[in-house]
């Protein structure tokens, strides 16, 4: 039976709401920018992962940290969870609200590539109570497209929209990617304008970064294909930033913006230093101060939990300092930035301190209005001001 609305209950009894990510580690095909965990997806794989985990949730549904707590978000990432079939994942999505509590509020939040959905799927992954589509649109130009090794046609996006937005979906994320091989300012801007013109709640703008060993990085070794340009990159940022806050999105993290009421509330457990459980192979999880994660492999997750293990690969119990630097450092990837009241705990550390100082001094943070945050040169430079406060 489902145990939707115990949360009220739970909250009374000093229980803190739980996020839930499930990483569905399978695409048709990598994409030449991707370093995620992920196999081509085949249908025997599928449902060895899924009878898995199955597993790894019940096995967690009888630790006695998780006893009662309630579920605020469900989020299926990957990869790409829509490679599943619709059956399978409401009959998954059915699994998790008879092993959690959730709240009767509760965002669930489905990844979607635009070929892999269909108008069927799409009404019954709503009626099954997702209530966020999150559609990987990267770019509305195809040779862009093309470029990054996206097996898509800008067109079939336009039809996955309208198809949500049949389904009932009023919650809609499309992510977006600047500094593609081949872009440049005038598509970005005929991207971000044929965007605006769909109208979805929410849109994520992410700057490409090239990573290791995947195409796109032995593409440029080999000459094939250049570097992004970093200056067209800011300036890109900065053209996305003017023309979604002008059609009414609010820039609350340095990469999303949302219409009001439609901030992403799984994402921001990771901002504002919530908790999360990750299931599925190489998924993260941050609980009671304890972060861990899970095997990047899935014969080694599906065989750790047919001996009725857990999978993990890892385990660190963090100290109260360290709590606290993690959460000033994600808290700073909000526009609105931390609380400047977790730095009286660790201006102590006199090297840490010496380190704010003279981020502030090099004006990539400011105080302001009991708000500490990046500025717009800090937020160019977020991951680096990361690795000096952490």
């Amino acid at each position: 039976m489902e145990r939707d609305g115990g949360w009220q209950q739970a909250e009374r009894d000093g229980l803190r709401p739980l996020g839930l990510y499930l990483h569905v580690p399978f695409c048709r095909t990598r994409c030449a920018f991707c370093n995620f965990y992920l196999q081509v997806y085949r249908p025997d794989r599928a449902e060895r992962f899924l009878t898995a985990l199955r597993k790894e949730l019940a096995l967690y549904a009888n630790q006695a940290n998780l006893s009662g707590r309630p579920l605020s978000s469900i989020y299926f990432g990957g990869g790409t969870p829509t490679v599943l079939s619709a059956d399978q994942l409401c009959d998954l999505l059915a699994t998790i609200r008879r092993t959690f509590t959730c709240q009767s509020d509760i965002e669930i939040t489905v990844e979607a590539h635009p070929d892999t959905v269909s108008d069927r799927m799409l009404t019954r992954l709503r009626e099954a109570g997702a209530t966020r589509l999150s559609l990987g649109a990267e770019s509305l130009n195809d040779a862009e497209l093309i470029s990054i090794g996206r097996p898509s046609l800008a067109a079939n996006l336009l039809r996955a929209v309208q198809w949500a937005r049949a389904a009932g979906f009023d919650d809609l994320n499309l992510d977006l990617m600047y500094g593609l091989p081949g872009q440049s300012m005038e598509s970005w801007q005929q991207t971000l304008a044929g965007v605006v013109s769909l109208q979805p709640d929410h849109v994520s703008c992410y700057a490409l970064t090239i990573e290791p060993e995947t195409a796109l990085a032995q593409a440029i070794e080999a000459g094939a294909t250049k570097q992004p340009d970093p200056e067209m990159q800011t300036a890109m940022e900065q053209a996305a930033e003017r023309i979604l806050e002008r059609a009414g999105y609010d820039r609350y993290e340095i990469s999303n913006y949302a219409r009001p009421g439609h901030r992403c509330r799984h994402n921001l457990l990771y901002w504002q230093a919530g908790d999360y459980l990750g299931l599925g192979p190489s998924a993260q999880s941050y609980m009671d101060g304890c972060r861990f994660g899970n095997l990047a492999d899935l014969s080694g997750y599906e065989a750790r939990l047919n001996e009725g293990l857990l999978p993990l690969d890892h385990r660190e119990e963090l100290t109260p300092d360290r709590q606290t630097r993690e959460a000033l450092v994600f808290g700073l990837r909000q526009l609105a930035g931390a609380d400047d009241r977790l730095l009286d705990s660790l201006c102590s550390d006199r090297e840490w301190h010496r380190q704010l100082t003279t981020l502030l001094d090099e004006q990539l943070l400011e105080r302001k209005d009991g708000r500490i945050r990046l500025t717009e040169a800090g937020r160019r430079m977020a991951d680096s001001v990361a690795i000096r406060l952490i």
